[in-house]
Parts: structure tokens; sequence; C-alpha cells
């Protein structure tokens, strides 16, 4: 169908560090769960906050930089699409549905952890991006769009 959009652009924490696989081929898949939040004001005038969950799926170079400097609580941004997988559960429980975000490019915010491997004073985050046929590559805080 032409005019259709499958974009996704997330801004959150790591609910735990990434979980790294590999397939027979040898590409990377790193996988995790980022929660973003919601506040709102209730009926009475209380602040109330609405925290959802997002299943995460990045691959080849991407997934191997994530292993390496994602951890639990991170801030970051992702861009991608949505996919929705289904399977018959093993147990006889009927079709399971899972959607994840297929991430193709994720910035690490906020200033690195202390002692982080090749931290440079000053630098607050780093674009991580695999365009298609291209291989990763890290942006100077310059050239984001925002």
């Amino acid at each position: 169908m032409a005019g259709t959009v499958n974009r996704v652009i997330l801004v959150g924490r790591l609910g735990k560090d990434p979980e790294i696989k590999y397939t027979p081929s040898g590409t990377a898949m790193a996988s995790f769960s980022l929660a973003t939040d919601e506040s709102r004001k209730d009926a009475q005038g209380n602040k109330t906050q609405q925290t959802e969950w997002h299943n995460i799926i990045l691959w080849g170079k991407q997934a191997e930089i994530a292993g390496e400097y994602l951890k639990k609580g991170r801030l970051i941004y992702v861009e991608g699409r949505l996919q929705t997988r289904t399977w018959e559960d093993s147990s006889g429980g009927g079709q399971k549905h899972r959607t994840e975000v297929i991430g193709d490019r994720f910035v690490m915010l906020g200033a690195r952890p202390e002692g982080a491997e090749g931290a440079e004073p000053g630098r607050t985050s780093a674009v991580v991006q695999t365009p298609p046929e291209t291989p990763a590559r890290l942006e100077d805080e310059e050239d984001l769009p925002f």
C-alpha cells in the first residue's frame, strides 16, 4: 500500500543490560527493554506517572556497540520500525505475540559513566546508525538534527 509509514522514535532508559546473541552466520543481535514515562494529573490534580516498556532489537555493528556501551539505566534515543512476531506456545498455550522496535539508529544521551572506556570530557552523546548498506558510525554532537 503506497503512502504508509512504520517509524518509531523513543527516548527512554534501559531496563536491563543488552543481551547479545549471534546468528549462525555471525551477525550480532542485541535485545533489551526500554522504559518511557509519561506524567499526568488525575481528576483530583495529583500527578501520576505511567511507564511503558518497549522491546528493542538492534543488529550488526549497532548490536556490538550496544553490548559494549549500554547498561541498565542508560538514557538513549532510538529510531526504528515496529515488527510483531507470532508463534505457537510450546506448552499448548496457543499463539503468542511480541511487538518489537527494530532499531536502525540510536543515540547514547547524557554523560558517559565515570571510568567508561574512551570517555572524553565534555562529550555527552554519540550517534550510532546503520543506514542500509553502510557500516555504523559515531558522529559528533554538532551533527545531530535536534
